[in-house]
C-alpha cells in the first residue's frame, strides 16, 4: 500500500426531500450566488421554482445561468465568470449532474484568477483560490458532487481536458434519489457505466497489498450491477436509485484511491472521442473499456482473474486462468449491452476514419497516459481499433 492523504470536505445531505435544505446550506457559502444549471428540464419539473423559492426564503440572492451541455463548454464557463465578477457574487450553486458541477467548478476558480480559466486545464497554472460551490444533484454518474475533478471542453480546437485539485471539491452536496426518477433509461445506464468506470480505473493497479480498497471497489461495482436493472424496470424504486446515487459519490471521492495508483488511460482516450463527436461520456467509456481490458489483460492476469471471480462470479479455471480473465471482460461488456449501452464506437456514431487522430491527441504534448500499463500512440490506436 502507498502512502496517502485523504480529505472529504464536502458535506453530504442525503435522502428524501433534502433539497428543502438548499436555502440554509447555500446561505453558508454566500448571500448572493450564481444558480447554474443545464437544460430547462429543471423548470418543467418544478425543481427550479422550488430551489429559487427556498433561496429567497433564506435571504439568498441569485443570478441564473443555464444552458450547460454534456461535455461542458469553456464559452459558458467564461460567461459565468463574467456574471460572477460583474454582480460580485459570493458562490455558485450547481443544480444538475456532472457537467453542470464541472462547469461551476471551472467558473469558481476562474473568477479570482487574472488570466484565462483554460490555463488551469491546459496545465499552465494551478488555482490557488476559488468561489465556493454547492450542489443539488439530479444525475448520479460523474461523481463530481464530491470529487476534486472537473472536465471542460474548449470549442477552439475541440480539446477536452481535466483539472484535479482538492481546492475545487464542493462545500456541500444535496443528494435526493427522488430527483432521479425522471431520468431517461439511456441516461441512467450511461451514468452507471460512468460510475463503474471510475471504480475500474482505480481497481486495476500495480500496487500490492490493497486488500481493503479492492473489496470496497468490488462492493461498489456489485451494488451498481445489481441495482441498475431494478431502476430501469421500476424508475421510481427509491432504494435502487439511492444505492446508485451513493455509489456514484463513493466511486469518485477518492476513498477508493487510498493507498493505490489508478490507471485513467481509458478516460483520457474517451475525452478525445467525446471532444470530437460529443458523445455521452459514460457511453463512450462503455465502448472503450472492454477494448482496454483486452489489451492489458496479460499484464496482470491474477488481478483480472480476481475481477472476474469476485465481481462477476466466474468460476476459476486454474489450469487456464486466461479463460477466467477473458470471461470477466466478456461479462462486463454483456452487462453494459444488456442495460442499453453501445458495444462499439460506431454504435455511437463515431466512424473509424479518425481513430489515428484521436490516438495522437490522447498522447499529445508528452502527456503520460496510463499507470497500470503505459499507453503510447500505438496502444491507444489499438484500443480504438478494438472498440470500432
Amino acid at each position: 500500500m502507498e502512502n496517502f492523504r485523504f480529505s472529504m470536505p464536502t458535506r453530504i445531505i442525503f435522502g428524501k426531500n433534502t433539497e428543502r435544505e438548499v436555502g440554509t446550506e447555500t446561505r453558508r457559502i454566500g448571500s448572493r450566488v450564481l444558480l447554474h444549471y443545464g437544460s430547462e428540464r429543471i423548470r418543467s419539473s418544478g425543481l427550479f421554482a422550488e430551489v429559487t423559492g427556498l433561496l429567497e426564503a433564506a435571504g439568498v440572492g441569485y443570478e441564473a445561468l443555464g444552458g450547460v451541455k454534456p461535455n461542458p463548454r469553456l464559452s459558458l464557463v467564461e460567461e459565468g465568470i463574467r456574471i460572477c465578477r460583474e454582480r460580485k457574487l459570493d458562490g455558485i450553486l450547481a443544480v444538475g449532474g456532472g457537467s453542470v458541477i464541472d462547469s461551476a467548478k471551472a467558473i469558481g476558480v476562474g473568477v479570482p484568477y487574472r488570466g484565462d480559466a483554460w490555463d488551469f486545464f491546459s496545465g499552465k497554472a494551478v488555482p490557488e483560490e476559488t468561489l465556493p460551490v454547492g450542489v443539488v444533484l439530479t444525475i448520479p454518474a460523474a461523481g463530481s458532487e464530491a470529487s476534486k475533478s472537473a472536465v471542460v471542453t474548449n470549442e477552439e480546437g475541440s480539446f477536452k481536458l481535466s483539472l484535479n485539485v482538492d481546492l475545487i471539491k464542493p462545500k456541500f452536496a444535496i443528494m435526493n434519489p427522488e430527483l432521479t426518477y425522471s431520468l431517461p433509461p439511456f441516461q441512467t445506464a450511461a451514468g452507471a457505466a460512468d460510475i463503474m468506470s471510475h471504480v475500474i480505473e482505480r481497481y486495476f493497479t500495480n500496487v500490492d497489498h490493497v486488500d481493503l480498497t479492492d473489496r470496497l471497489c468490488e462492493a461498489t461495482l456489485k451494488t451498481v450491477i445489481h441495482n441498475v436493472p431494478i431502476a430501469l424496470a421500476e424508475p421510481r424504486d427509491y432504494d435502487a436509485r439511492a444505492e446508485i446515487m451513493w455509489a456514484g459519490a463513493i466511486a469518485h471521492n477518492d476513498l477508493l484511491s487510498t493507498g493505490r495508483v489508478g490507471d485513467w488511460a481509458t478516460h483520457q482516450i474517451e475525452h478525445e472521442v467525446s471532444a470530437l463527436y460529443d458523445v455521452t461520456h459514460g457511453a463512450g467509456l462503455a465502448a472503450l473499456f472492454p477494448a482496454w481490458m483486452q489489451l492489458t489483460c496479460a499484464h496482470d492476469l491474477k488481478r483480472y482473474v480476481q475481477f472476474a471471480a469476485r465481481v462477476w462470479g466466474v468460476e476459476e479455471d486454474y489450469r487456464e486462468p486466461e479463460i477466467t480473465a477473458r470471461e470477466g471482460i466478456a461479462r462486463l461488456k454483456a452487462y453494459w449491452k444488456s442495460i442499453g449501452l453501445p458495444a462499439s464506437l460506431p454504435e455511437l456514431g463515431v466512424p473509424s476514419d479518425r481513430i489515428e487522430e484521436m490516438a495522437e491527441r490522447a498522447v499529445s504534448n508528452g502527456r503520460k497516459v496510463g499507470n497500470f500499463v503505459p499507453i503510447h500512440k500505438r496502444e491507444a490506436l489499438e484500443i480504438l481499433r478494438l472498440a470500432s
